[in-house]
């Protein structure tokens, strides 16, 4: 290298200042780390920094020894400094609902996260309406903001607002429901229901013997098919475990958005047309399982029920808890780990690094025995419980239980 010239990496060196060619070297590695978790290795310094390899390792041998940077395994580094954000990025959150517990922990989550990486975070509400949705949308457009991150259920706007985004050129991520346009952070729904059918389908050889005589689906219609293939890995889980569940008589509801009390209202209605026994039930979400729940202890038949939800909620949690419960189980999507892992995906795409399309979340099968091991924090939680619009019945179930534990 010719005396004077720096790396393709380093840019804006002037030979004419007393600019130390060294420390802005180590400057450019320490600035590769976008937050002080960040775990880079020697190739990922490389390539986001344009120094050579030999140059790049001996750089940050030196700032590890002087305490700059830390080794994170074997091959791995990592920042001890807070990074420079030199400007503040401003997203767009516009949360599905308040009235699920759900959603509320992940905007829980999402703003813990976003102050804790000083982004200036613009947060409103989509109420379950794809009008406000389209408002919503339109509002972010017009305050300019760096990136959306939306979370609405409804399919047949779900064009039109990835379309606005995409003209005004501002990037989108879509929470569980894809858009047109965006990149998808959420559930693999149909994997997700397929973990709950199966489940469904041991239980029912247990106690049943596999002799189940009804099937009902709770669904959100409005979200399309990609929410509930969460029914439909449901369905298939059944058939793998209870080969002829296919013909058994099966009825598919719509609950309004997932609500409790459209599903409360919609599973009393069907329990008093139809005499019921031993009846399966697969819901789209745990609003809807307590709420078919409910309805099944309101007409004296809950054991003649066996309902799996989704989500994984501290109401469900709590509902696993009773003994004598037909609420069997629920996977688990851990919503209070969303925030960070959007962040760090909002951050990525607006820093122009390679992401992929579609980001899934974890899933785990959460039943009575295992609901303590996966969850022990939970007695802490239910000091200031949130249970969002459940019935009286189970909130007074709640209050036992936690006098209980």
């Amino acid at each position: 290298m010719k005396s004077g010239s720096l790396s393709p990496g380093i840019r804006g060196f002037d030979r004419r200042t007393y600019t130390v060619r060294s420390v802005v070297r180590a400057a450019t590695i320490l600035k590769a780390f976008t937050s002080s978790h960040e775990v880079l290795g020697l190739r990922a310094v490389v390539e986001r920094t344009q120094l050579d390899k030999g140059t790049a390792f001996r750089l940050l041998e030196t700032l590890v020894e002087t305490g700059l940077v830390s080794r994170a395994g074997k091959q791995g580094y990592q920042s001890r400094l807070h990074p420079i954000q030199f400007r503040r990025f401003r997203l767009g959150y516009a949360s599905q609902s308040n009235l699920l517990p759900f959603t509320g922990i992940v905007s829980d989550s999402l703003i813990s996260a976003a102050s804790a990486a000083d982004i200036d975070l613009m947060v409103l509400n989509n109420q379950f309406s794809p009008r406000v949705a389209l408002e919503n949308a339109e509002r972010f457009i017009a305050e300019k903001v760096d990136l959306v991150i939306d979370s609405q259920i409804n399919l047949n706007v779900a064009s039109q607002i990835g379309a606005k985004f995409l003209d005004a050129g501002i990037p989108f991520i879509a929470v569980d429901i894809p858009h047109p346009g965006c990149f998808y952070f959420g559930a693999d729904n149909y994997k997700a229901g397929r973990i709950a059918g199966r489940h469904l389908a041991r239980w029912a050889l247990k106690h049943w013997n596999g002799e189940a005589e009804q099937v009902i689906y709770l669904g959100v219609d409005a979200a399309g098919p990609l929410l509930n293939s969460r029914l439909t890995g449901m369905r298939d889980g059944l058939n793998e475990y209870i080969p002829g569940s296919g013909k058994i008589p099966a009825c598919h509801y719509d609950t309004k958005g997932g609500q409790f009390d459209a599903t409360l209202d919609t599973v009393r209605k069907h329990l008093r047309r139809r005499k019921s026994n031993r009846v399966l039930v697969g819901a789209v979400n745990d609003s809807t399982a307590l709420g078919a729940l409910q309805a099944f202890r309101d007409m004296g038949l809950e054991e003649e029920a066996a309902i799996v939800g989704q989500d994984a909620s501290i109401e469900a949690r709590q509902e696993l808890r009773r003994p004598s419960t037909r609420f069997i189980g629920s996977v688990a999507y851990f919503p209070e780990t969303y925030g960070a892992r959007l962040v760090k995906l909002a951050l990525e795409i607006l820093e122009k690094k390679p992401v992929p399309p579609a980001v899934f979340t974890q899933h785990e099968l959460v039943t009575r025995e295992n609901v303590d091991k996966i969850y022990p924090n939970d007695v802490w939680m239910l000091s200031e419980p949130k249970l969002g619009a459940i019935s009286r019945d189970l909130r007074r179930t709640y209050a036992i239980n936690r006098r209980s534990s």
